[in-house]
């Protein structure tokens, strides 16, 4: 039986929530930490931005009063917002920082992205004295042996087109009859990422969120323990392709850094979805990563194609526009060695 006192935020859809219910209890600052489940009550009146991402993928509009069930984490966006639950006063109001129920006060916001959730903490979601997180949802898996081929998908910042054209990607494979996987392994979490690979077909969805973290900011130590649970869970599916993508940019905190080089010896093809063809070469520059392809916003133009090919010696191809799709076919199956006729 759902629980309709609460709105349950994506973050929680790893968890029992909803069904099996909790206590609610305040717990000093000192107590709190990134990806514990929190209940705060929503302090501004509803507006038509003011949306939460439930469990399942869809947005629901929210008003004041209402109380929320989310986590604590951090975020650390380029183009949209930053905040951290680190960075909580005394009057314990906080911001949801991402539709998925991230939660953390708001530290800075670009003026273009619309007015943000503001929510008061109320407590810890608490069973037999215990406090609830992300964590105590997951199972720990053995380790298996990575050696699924990767297709990676990586950005110069968040909104490039990764994931529009990991969709196009995921979908080609599966046409050919191919078993395919869709990971987002760096990012703060937002369900409907990898939603779109399963609306296309992927046979198998995962992200950091399965592993317990509402967002990979994190310390290094624990982002690699997490990794390898995350790459075990693709490699226990047999796929015969992953399509991957690294969400934000690498060069935010998000550590994606790490994730790209831990792959590196198994990706096929990398594809970047980049905002400007300067972006491109500065991204080349920082990760000795040269894409097979750039796409996203800097590959609308003729002149954004040509400058990239000029200024980085590297093949821009706008995804979108079907008319590139027998070429990105071709550099697919020259890269993985696979067919990809239509089945």
């Amino acid at each position: 039986m759902m629980d309709h006192k609460y709105i349950y935020a994506s973050l929680t859809r790893i968890s029992d929530l909803a069904e099996k219910g909790f206590e609610v209890r305040a717990l000093p600052k000192d107590k709190w930490q990134t990806g514990d489940y929190v209940v705060c009550e929503i302090l501004n009146e509803g507006g038509e931005s003011l949306k939460i991402e439930l469990p399942n993928g869809r947005m629901r509009g929210v008003i004041a009063g209402e109380h929320i069930v989310g986590a604590l984490g951090e975020r650390y966006a380029t183009l949209e917002a930053t905040g951290s639950w680190r960075n909580v006063t005394d009057d314990l109001k906080m911001t949801v920082l991402t539709g998925a129920g991230l939660f953390g006060k708001l530290t800075s916001k670009s003026m273009f992205i619309p007015k943000m959730i503001k929510i008061i903490y109320k407590g810890h979601a608490v069973r037999d004295g215990k406090k609830l997180t992300m964590g105590d949802f997951v199972e720990t898996i053995p380790k298996v042996q990575f050696n699924t081929p990767v297709i990676l998908f990586v950005g110069t910042s968040m909104s490039a087109g990764k994931t529009t054209s990991a969709r196009i990607v995921t979908n080609i494979f599966k046409q050919a009859g191919y078993k395919v996987v869709g990971a987002k392994l760096t990012g703060a979490g937002r369900y409907k990422d990898i939603l779109a690979f399963k609306d296309v077909g992927a046979d198998k969805i995962l992200d950091f969120v399965d592993v317990g973290l509402p967002s990979s900011i994190c310390s290094t130590d624990i982002y690699k323990e997490k990794f390898e649970q995350m790459l075990s869970r693709i490699a226990k599916e047999n796929a015969d392709v992953a399509i991957i993508e690294i969400g934000a940019s690498p060069l935010e905190p998000y550590n994606g850094d790490i994730a790209i080089n831990a792959l590196r010896e198994h990706i096929k093809c990398t594809i970047l979805s980049a905002s400007d063809p300067y972006a491109v070469y500065g991204l080349m520059k920082a990760f000795e990563l040269v894409p097979d392809i750039v796409t996203g916003v800097a590959s609308n133009t003729l002149a954004g194609a040509r400058m990239v090919k000029e200024l980085c010696g590297v093949r821009a191809l706008n995804l979108i526009d079907s008319t590139t799709t027998k070429a990105l076919k071709e550099i697919l199956t020259e890269k993985t060695g696979m067919s990809l006729k239509t089945k």
